[in-house]
């Protein structure tokens, strides 16, 4: 994988740190806008928000799902900001490309099922979009490493890796301990040169309380 490409977009700098930032979960129109708002208005450019949620139990909010394109839309149009979600499954790669979404993640736990990474590979042949592999739940490292090739080979060289952690059922001040450390050397040994980012978690309150989840870039050869 010598020959992947920067994650960046027009009119942001590919000197500054790259910073996406939005509710983890789309809920509402309203929640969604006036988040990007306050978020443009502090000089972030790329709005994140996840509009389908796995969940670990039936019966939990898995998302608005198809609905919330039209949201992001929204706020590409009102502010200007590059837009980002989460994807699981071919039909939500098609609603993203068709939906005009600038940036797709794949989740820990899709990471770890090879058969949805190669369903997503597939779907993803012949687009030009930039793809960020966030790492599975549990630390099998070849495992986070057979997915980011499955879409490098589908033909997507805007390819970035996302460490988020891996789960642990002991108690600690991180629900997912990260492992920098052995991520990066690991990374390193199998010359997989990804743009390499960092996932912090952020709370804000104010009338209501939300999580929002910043990345910042830092590539490395």
């Amino acid at each position: 994988m010598k020959d992947l490409q920067p994650i960046n977009f027009p009119g942001l700098d590919p000197r500054r740190p790259l910073v996406i930032a939005g509710p983890c979960s789309a809920e509402t129109e309203e929640q969604v806008i006036e988040t990007a708002r306050e978020l443009a208005a502090e000089g972030v450019r790329i709005f994140r928000a996840g509009l389908w949620k796995p969940r670990t139990k039936p019966g939990g909010f898995e998302g608005v799902g198809a609905e919330g394109v039209a949201w992001l839309r929204r706020v590409k149009r009102e502010t200007g900001m590059y837009t980002a979600t989460e994807v699981a499954t071919r039909k939500h790669v098609m609603a993203a490309l068709e939906g005009g979404i600038d940036m797709i993640w794949i989740g820990a736990r899709t990471t770890a099922n090879p058969f949805a990474m190669q369903e997503i590979a597939d779907a993803l042949r012949g687009h030009d979009i930039p793809v960020l592999v966030k790492n599975p739940v549990s630390p099998d490292l070849e495992l986070w490493i057979g997915g980011v090739e499955r879409i490098y080979n589908a033909g997507i060289r805007r390819l970035g890796v996302i460490h988020r952690g891996f789960t642990s059922i002991d108690k600690s001040l991180y629900r997912n301990h990260p492992m920098w450390s052995v991520s990066y050397t690991h990374l390193r040994a199998h010359e997989t040169k990804a743009n390499l980012v960092c996932r912090l978690l952020l709370e804000k309150k104010k009338d209501t309380t939300f999580t929002a989840v910043s990345y910042t870039r830092r590539n490395y050869t």
